[in-house]
């Protein structure tokens, strides 16, 4: 019969990967516990970094619908679970990892596919989901420009052609054509 306190373990481990978005399984051998503050701070507000036992783990991940991390929980096992940006937590792992080689990214899992340590690495390359909107809303809004500047083209043609006719007209009936009054006086 299993403890109360492993039962509780795995029921908020399960919990916690039914609302993550991602979980990024690490190794983390060798880091002292002053560098595992700084990496949970630079995973950012929508990540949590947890060392975790690797049979729990495995059965809440298993109880949650996820079973495609069995293979990485063997040895030194912690989990990032990112409830927001993954790509923030990714690129904050990748970064730790460069300067920290005792951390090692193991692979993980995103919107229910696995993913390999390579793939959370090309992860961290993309920009984050603000910069992307961002660039999306500064696109359209210079295509709104662009076509607000193209309905007002037809029209501002004929202001000015008008404009240019009616110049024309008063060059031209100031001095060949007799004026209206002129012309019905004549008849």
């Amino acid at each position: 019969m299993a403890s109360p306190d492993k039962v509780a373990a795995v029921d908020e481990m399960r919990e916690k990967f039914r609302n993550s978005n991602a979980a990024l399984v690490t190794a983390y051998t060798g880091l002292t516990v002053a560098q595992l503050k700084e990496l949970r701070r630079s995973l950012g507000e929508n990540a949590q970094y947890r060392v975790v036992k690797n049979t729990l783990t495995k059965i809440a991940a298993n109880e949650a619908g996820i079973n495609q991390l069995d293979d990485l929980f063997a040895g030194s096992s912690a989990v990032a679970f990112v409830t927001g940006d993954p790509v923030e937590a990714a690129k904050g792992l990748r970064d730790f990892a460069k300067d920290n080689p005792a951390l090692v990214i193991k692979g993980g899992v995103l919107d229910g596919k696995a993913l390999s340590a390579d793939e959370i690495k090309k992860l961290a390359d993309l920009e984050s989901r603000e910069v992307l909107l961002a660039r999306l809303a500064g696109a359209m809004k210079g295509k709104q420009s662009q076509a607000a500047a193209l309905f007002q083209a037809p029209l501002s043609k004929f202001v000015r052609t008008a404009e240019a006719l009616r110049q024309k007209q008063a060059e031209q009936g100031g001095a060949d054509t007799p004026a209206p009054a002129e012309a019905e006086a004549a008849e």
